[in-house]
């Protein structure tokens, strides 16, 4: 773990991002020492500090620290962490803020080769997102929302849930983002009021784009899903990973655009 460039594990308690969750977040997949989608992540996190109004962070020394980090790296998981920095008691940030910044490197999360093959098995959360057209689409600390939706399964055998906004229209996964196949088109919820926008969403949309396959951002509610071919989910570390069973309706995993799910796994 680096924390401001140095190695060690040890935050002041005055840190606004553990006080307050005031700070964003990146997750980055780790191949042979390189962080992925590296411009992507980095674009997200600099919208970030605009809207939360840090100053502009150092991207090439953020790069140099990630490397530094994951040289020795085969395969595993980047987390770059960036918070306001220390600052007093109360709401009000300080006049003059000093970003901190937090790299850490995890395992690999063993995800099973057969839920590429055969998809994966969702369920729709009782927890529901809140809308803020402030914070929607910025990938910003404060995720309790899908943390107590993350705590409504223990089985196994379900991989991901599906979240709600307040007037029931789907947003994403609780760490991931959805696409519906209906026909020959692509549809992904709109995030203009909640969720985050993932960078694989991001890339999904563009080389659909390429492939001449209609990819469209709208609206969609519970109808939607049951009325769907095909569902699959996204996420810088999973990929793109195609959905057999959302709560007792099934779909067809081979409806999912193979050339797509080829061009985000080589991308990644």
């Amino acid at each position: 773990m680096l924390i401001d460039g140095i190695p060690g594990d040890q935050v002041p308690l005055s840190d606004r991002g553990l006080q307050y969750g005031d700070g964003l977040f990146e997750t980055l997949a780790v191949t042979d020492g390189q962080p992925g989608l590296w411009q992507r992540h980095m674009a997200r996190l600099q919208a970030g500090e605009q809207v939360l109004g840090f100053p502009v962070s150092d991207k090439q020394r953020l790069r140099e620290e990630a490397h530094a980090l994951c040289a020795a790296c085969e395969r595993g998981v980047l987390k770059i962490i960036l918070t306001r920095g220390s600052g007093g008691r109360g709401y009000r940030p300080p006049a003059v803020a000093r970003p901190r910044r937090i790299l850490s490197l995890h395992p690999w999360p063993d995800y099973p080769g057969i839920w590429y093959k055969q998809g994966i098995r969702l369920r729709i959360c009782e927890t529901r997102i809140s809308c803020n057209q402030r914070l929607a689409g910025l990938k910003h600390l404060n995720r309790l929302e899908q943390i107590l939706a993350r705590n409504e399964w223990r089985d196994q055998s379900i991989a991901e849930g599906l979240m709600l906004d307040e007037n029931g229209k789907v947003i994403s996964g609780t760490q991931s983002n959805l696409f519906i196949v209906r026909g020959d088109a692509l549809l992904t919820p709109d995030l203009s009021r909640a969720g985050v926008a993932g960078v694989v969403r991001e890339l999904v949309l563009e080389r659909a784009r390429q492939f001449g396959i209609p990819a469209r951002i709208t609206a969609l509610d519970s109808a939607a899903l049951k009325r769907a071919d095909a569902l699959f989910i996204t996420n810088s570390v999973m990929g793109l990973c195609p959905v057999a069973v959302l709560d007792d309706q099934r779909y067809a995993v081979d409806r999912v655009p193979a050339a797509l799910r080829q061009s985000v796994q080589d991308a990644l």
